[in-house]
Order: structure tokens, then C-alpha cells, then sequence
């Protein structure tokens, strides 16, 4: 089965990114396949790169970088909930006049489009997250 997953909370405030992670390393596991993950609303905020948790906390955000790596994992980050939240690549940070990105390792911005093309694309779409 081919999966798309949605993750709309940060990786702090509720279990929902901890929860998308487990759901995905359970199912590449039993050899199913994971098209895209798509992160929306405070979801972005797993993709920065400058979070310092605290050394008794894990850094979720290396643990996406790990999953896209080793995995391939196409990690999007929606353009929109991240420019709202202060989250650019280089690219957007040099059309925004910015100095400065923070997206972490194996992230990528796109648009909405991406979600829709993941819903047609895969066979079910998980939702971590309100």
C-alpha cells in the first residue's frame, strides 16, 4: 500500500509527530510505501534546523532528516504555514530579501499542490495531528 501523511502539529506540542514517525517506520517495515509526507499548519515546525531541545529531549527534526535519507522520503513543508512561521530555504529566504534559512536536512517547501498530488498518488492518506 502506498501512503501520503499529513502532519499538522509541531514536534512539541502533541505526540502527533512522534506518532507520524512510528506509523511510518512500522509501515516501510512491512514493505509498504510512504509517497510523501506533507507538513501543514504548526507541522512545519518540524523541518527547521534550529530547534535546541533541552539534552534530556530528543531532536525529532534530525530523526525526519534520518528517515529521508535512509528512506528516501519526500519530507514538503506547505510555503505558506512556513513563511508564516518564519521557516525559508534559501531559495525563499533570497526572494524575501532574507540573510538567512533554516530548513533542516532532507525538508523541502513547496505548495498545497504537493498534498493533492500525494492524495492522488497514494492508496490512503494518514492524518497526525488536528
Amino acid at each position: 500500500m502506498k501512503f501520503t501523511i499529513l502532519v499538522n502539529e509541531g514536534p512539541y506540542q502533541h505526540q502527533s509527530s512522534d506518532s507520524a514517525l512510528q506509523f511510518i517506520r512500522a509501515a516501510l517495515e512491512k514493505g509498504h510505501e510512504i509517497f510523501r509526507v506533507f507538513f501543514y499548519h504548526d507541522g512545519v515546525n518540524n523541518g527547521t534546523r534550529l530547534a535546541v531541545p533541552p539534552k534530556d529531549d530528543r531532536l525529532i527534526q534530525n530523526e525526519w532528516s534520518a528517515l529521508a535519507e535512509e528512506h528516501g522520503v519526500d519530507l514538503v513543508i506547505c510555503i505558506a504555514a512556513a513563511q508564516r512561521r518564519g521557516l525559508m530555504d534559501a531559495d525563499e529566504a533570497k526572494r524575501q530579501g532574507l540573510d538567512a534559512n533554516n530548513i533542516a536536512p532532507g525538508f523541502r517547501i513547496s505548495g498545497l499542490g504537493q498534498l493533492i498530488d500525494g492524495n492522488i498518488e497514494a492508496d490512503r492518506t494518514v492524518v497526525f495531528g488536528d
